[in-house]
């Protein structure tokens, strides 16, 4: 009797453990996937376009749902098109500066702007591409407002690559996007993610995690899938870039959203480079082969 009293014991501590561990884990992964916003006095020590000596504007326009979010506008006065620049996860407008810079050189009015939750935007949970489409829905909006006759190309970096693509799928405005390091879906990514850092099997810890955030921030990130959405963009072109040794987001998912785009579409996979890394690695040809793809699809002074 005593023997399996102990037994039992074992049984019942090991199963709370367990429990306790898969909480854990899954608290852990939402608090990766949708951090809460969090600001110092450090976050103004950043560069601005006044640094490299191009005019600009600081401006702020409000998304659907009330939220002001904050940008830079670099006007050019003989402009042949817009870009705008979408930043990663955790950044703000002023990770931009380099590729934006280089556009508005180019001859394009170039917006950057931050998103929720993070730079000079009002605060908001951060989530994993769910209301970040309805900021760059506003930023389309603001754009054509201030440059109503010009076209409109999206760049996009990481998370900011895939809002890119899901709001284009559904915003004819935007007519041309540049995808760097974007991911096939929500679920794909955590998934890689929890295998990569926890070391764990995935496909249970990711579907309770999508639940809890939809129970504390109210959106699935199952439900992002630029996969889908980039078949819907044709006519209009998609270049799709992507660093061959990515271990945050790897390599297989650039040739899957390639796989599932329609022409015309472009895939520059760079050698050697980890997650975005391909503007750091050669940061002439990376501004080059974005100039020349804008180029061939909004126009060019050149």
């Amino acid at each position: 009797m005593q023997t399996g009293s102990s037994l039992r014991s074992l049984l019942l501590t090991t199963a709370l453990g367990l429990a306790g561990g898969a909480v854990g884990a899954t608290w852990y992964v939402t608090n990766r996937v949708s951090p809460e916003p969090s600001r110092s006095f450090m976050d103004s020590y950043t560069f601005t376009p006044w640094e490299l000596g191009i005019p600009f504007e600081t401006v702020s326009f409000v998304a659907r749902d009330g939220l002001r979010l904050r940008g830079w506008w670099l006007v050019h006065e003989a402009a042949r098109g817009v870009v705008i620049g979408c930043h990663g996860h955790g950044g703000s407008k002023d990770d931009l500066l380099g590729i934006g810079s280089q556009l508005w050189q180019a001859g394009y009015s170039v917006l950057v702007f931050d998103f929720r939750g993070r730079g000079d935007s009002d605060p908001w949970p951060q989530t994993l591409v769910s209301r970040e489409v309805d900021d760059l829905h506003a930023a389309v909006a603001f754009a054509a407002e201030r440059a109503p006759a010009l076209p409109i190309g999206v760049v996009g970096f990481s998370m900011g690559a895939a809002v890119a693509l899901l709001a284009a799928a559904s915003e004819p405005r935007i007519a041309a996007v540049v995808a760097d390091s974007a991911f096939t879906s929500g679920s794909d990514v955590v998934a890689h993610g929890i295998r990569a850092t926890l070391r764990i099997p995935a496909a249970m810890l990711v579907v309770a995690a999508d639940e809890l955030v939809h129970r504390r921030h109210g959106y699935r990130f199952s439900h992002v899938r630029p996969l889908d959405a980039i078949s819907q963009l044709a006519p209009r072109p998609v270049m799709i870039i992507h660093g061959q040794d990515d271990s945050l987001v790897p390599v297989a998912h650039a040739h899957r959203l390639y796989a599932a785009a329609s022409e015309p579409r472009t895939l520059w996979v760079v050698p050697g480079v980890e997650h975005c890394g391909g503007y750091f690695l050669d940061r002439p040809e990376y501004c080059h082969r974005v100039r020349s793809f804008f180029a061939q699809y909004l126009g060019s002074l050149s």
